[in-house]
């Protein structure tokens, strides 16, 4: 690698960043400038982290990664996990075919094993191997998060709730699991409450977006549940509001909660200003289910979503409750 400064490289780095999700140009763009075919022997980590904080700052409404009480020194860090997983979602959702996107993220994967045989060249490796060490990161939640998005190019609907959880397992929990290990918070009884907050977090955007999911041929209502309530695919199909899918949309809702709920010690054992951090992601998940019961569970005719007073309200009363508990 050279020793180019990050500054004067900063604009070509970041030109080619996928500038928002949905935008398959973009994405397109930033594989033309570090897919497969790229030549990484230019790419300093400066450069590296750059773009990677860049990624990041400009996708801050969906990822959170620098809220004002996570410790400076950590942003970096969130950053560069930040940018893998925005990439690997990229590849996995805004590629518009499947067998394209299996090769790509087949080619992630590889990237992946290069960073932790110590040989990274992507500009995301190139960042994340600092990070990866510093903080001991196995390879398996990062792999877990590729085989996700492998999933989501073959299955498009789930027989159980056990298979569903076993893909929020490896789609949602592993970033709570990475947090832990940035946080340096890792125990058994942590991942299991960070478990429990992350499927319970994925569940409740899962039903925020029953529509919008169905409009691209994704089904996350497990067909034993529907079976259960009495709800067939047909009336799925026509998006059909009856006492049946009412009866199953507050089944959901009501197992979402509990997983969050359960979760919710998690935010009590996190060190200092993190407690607040993780009991807002976890209020704001229970936020969005409280929606979705106020709209009587009618998710065909309405998305459910948190207004900003709505949010704002959320963070007072987060911060109002941490501030009579005081950071241990």
């Amino acid at each position: 690698m050279t020793a180019r400064s990050a500054s004067s490289n900063a604009a070509e780095f970041t030109s080619a960043s996928p500038s928002s999700p949905g935008d398959v140009g973009s994405v397109r763009a930033a594989l033309r400038k570090w897919g497969p075919e790229a030549d990484y022997r230019s790419v300093t980590v400066d450069d590296a982290q750059a773009y990677s904080r860049q990624l990041a700052q400009s996708h801050y409404e969906n990822f959170p990664v620098a809220t004002w009480l996570l410790p400076r020194r950590l942003h970096q860090h969130f950053y560069n996990v930040y940018a893998f997983c925005r990439w690997a979602d990229d590849l996995g959702d805004e590629i518009g075919d499947s067998e394209e996107s299996l090769r790509l993220l087949g080619w992630w994967r590889e990237e992946l094993a290069a960073c932790y045989r110590g040989e990274p060249r992507h500009p995301v490796f190139v960042a994340l191997r600092p990070t990866v060490e510093r903080f001991q990161i196995p390879s398996q939640p990062f792999e877990d998060l590729i085989s996700a998005f492998e999933q989501d190019q073959r299955v498009t609907e789930y027989e159980t709730f056990a298979q569903l959880r076993d893909y929020c397992r490896r789609s949602a929990d592993p970033v709570g699991r990475i947090v832990l290990a940035l946080c340096e918070s890792t125990t058994e009884q942590n991942l299991a409450w960070s478990d429990s907050i992350c499927t319970g977090l994925q569940l409740a955007n899962m039903w925020q977006d029953v529509a919008r999911d169905l409009d691209i041929g994704r089904i996350y209502l497990p067909r034993e549940d529907r079976a259960r309530f009495g709800y067939d695919k047909a009336a799925l199909s026509a998006r059909t509001t009856n006492s049946a899918f009412l009866d199953l949309m507050r089944f959901q809702v009501d197992r979402a909660k509990r997983l969050l709920e359960d979760g919710l010690p998690l935010a009590h054992a996190m060190p200092g200003r993190l407690k607040f951090d993780i009991e807002l992601f976890a209020q704001g998940g229970l936020a969005i289910l409280r929606e979705v019961e106020r709209i009587g569970y009618r998710v065909w005719d309405e998305r459910p979503v948190l207004k900003k007073r709505q949010f704002a309200g959320l963070l007072t009363r987060t911060l109002w409750n941490r501030l009579r508990r005081p950071f241990g």
